[in-house]
């Protein structure tokens, strides 16, 4: 027991006395290190490439805070469709609940950024210029020489370009990338709100990514904690299979198990945990150690599976219910959040279109026996080409409309203000009367615009 905790001690990201140990993972290779790898290539290609990716004349995702225009996709919307982004936020929560509830955390395992750029960009730079887990360890203990000093200079420069990258490429996503080229080629003080955004980000990712790293995972992130309350005994998890591996023994040792306690699934973990004490909040599901001890079974010619993907039930040797109350559950308000989503864009219009009255202006004026109503039509394009907009007099007895400008060709999210005057005698008129105003779209009848009116017979 005492050399159990000694050695796991020395992988932990915390020593004995409480203070930061730091982690360097063994490397690893195996069937889920080869799909991870995958993933993290087609999300950081995805990434990189969204903000070249044009779709109706705009980037796929731009997310223009200054005009308050957001391109997604194809899709156009202003910032009067903030509303949307309630199914947004809300169906990204959900899928993390579901996920976790029916997989554990295969978000932090596979799709996580921190998890991504540190596996997939930072910790495979610096094992190129450092080495092997034992030779950087080795080489951290010596004192400063050549070989260690031109190894650090060269890995910190590559982790400082590669965060100043994804700081610029997260920028592109809010100011296009013709935008951040005209930034980039400015002076700082042309654009201060930009430069402080790329170099704030550049540092915090450089500072996380080459110090921070697993602590975000352990001390910030509250998605870990969740787990107890979002996972149950039927939930998929890695663990390990106690009753297969116990009594932990060299190879030989009569009434052994399978686990030879060789600490590999140990050292190869990015957060230094143990998966053999059962299941932790600092399990980020990386499945680093599946791969682990497989190779190790592999080499012993003993079946592999020692740790793995499994259930608690199922490593206590209990059948896993997949169909299960709280999955249900899910299920009926996942269904239910499609409805209110599909319902809500049904009803989201390429255009908005209201009538006001006219501002600093009185409710009505009365001049030689008639009275007179001052509107405003605001028009908003929402789509992501011009638009001929056009608006016509509704059919109305005794009222007579001049509409300023009846023709309108708007820009893609370009708006524009009508004002529209509405003249007609007092006796024409009675308690709840509107004036009436057609709107076309390139064409098209698309809305009946209808505004009360006023006059002094009629209470406002």
């Amino acid at each position: 027991m005492t050399t159990h905790l000694k050695l796991y001690d020395k992988a932990s990201s915390l020593r004995a006395d409480g203070s930061r140990n730091f982690v360097h993972p063994a490397d690893v290779s195996g069937r889920f290190d080869r799909v991870r790898k995958l993933v993290f290539v087609l999300l950081i290609g995805v990434m990189a490439v969204l903000p070249w990716w044009n779709i109706g004349g705009h980037p796929a995702v731009f997310l223009d805070m200054p005009h308050r225009c957001f391109y997604l996709f194809g899709g156009t919307f202003n910032a009067q469709d903030v509303w949307l982004m309630f199914f947004l936020l809300t169906g990204v929560g959900f899928g993390l609940i579901v996920t976790t509830a029916l997989w554990g955390r295969l978000w932090c395992g596979y799709a996580c950024p921190q998890t991504v750029f540190l596996e997939g960009l930072f910790r495979p730079i610096e094992r190129l210029i450092e080495g092997p887990r034992n030779e950087r360890i080795r080489r951290n203990q010596q004192q400063l020489s050549w070989d260690k000093a031109w190894r650090k200079v060269l890995k910190h420069a590559l982790f400082m370009l590669l965060a100043f990258a994804i700081a610029h490429i997260i920028l592109a996503y809010f100011v296009s990338l013709p935008g951040l080229y005209h930034m980039v080629l400015s002076r700082p003080a042309e654009h201060p709100e930009a430069f402080v955004w790329a170099a704030s980000l550049t540092l915090l990712l450089y500072v996380d990514f080459f110090w921070f790293r697993e602590q975000l995972c352990l001390i910030i992130c509250p998605y870990g904690r969740l787990q107890s309350v979002l996972a149950d005994h039927d939930t998929l998890i890695i663990g390990y299979d106690e009753a297969r591996g116990e009594p932990r023994g060299k190879v030989g040792v009569t009434g052994a198990g399978a686990c030879v306690d060789c600490n590999r699934c140990v050292v190869v973990c990015p957060t230094g945990i143990d998966i053999r004490n059962g299941l932790q909040i600092d399990c980020i599901g990386c499945a680093r150690c599946i791969d682990a001890c497989d190779e190790v079974m592999h080499k012993l010619g003993r079946p592999p599976g020692l740790v793995r993907y499994d259930s608690q039930n199922g490593l206590l040797g209990k059948v896993r219910q997949h169909l299960r109350p709280r999955v249900a559950l899910y299920a009926v308000l996942g269904l239910l959040g499609v409805i209110a989503l599909s319902i809500a864009l049904s009803r989201s219009t390429a255009f908005e279109a209201n009538v006001l009255r006219l501002r600093d202006a009185p409710p009505f004026v009365v001049e030689n026996g008639r009275v007179r109503n001052a509107f405003e039509v605001h028009l908003v394009n929402k789509r992501n080409h011009s638009t001929l907009f056009e608006l016509r007099a509704g059919r109305a007895h005794g009222l007579h409309y001049v509409i300023a400008m009846p023709r309108i060709a708007l820009a893609p999210l370009g708006d524009q203000r009508v004002p529209v005057f509405v003249d007609f005698a007092a006796t024409d008129v009675h308690d709840g009367a509107s004036a009436s105003l057609e709107l076309l779209a390139d064409g098209i009848v698309a809305r009946t615009l209808h505004a009360p009116l006023l006059a002094p017979s009629i209470t406002p």
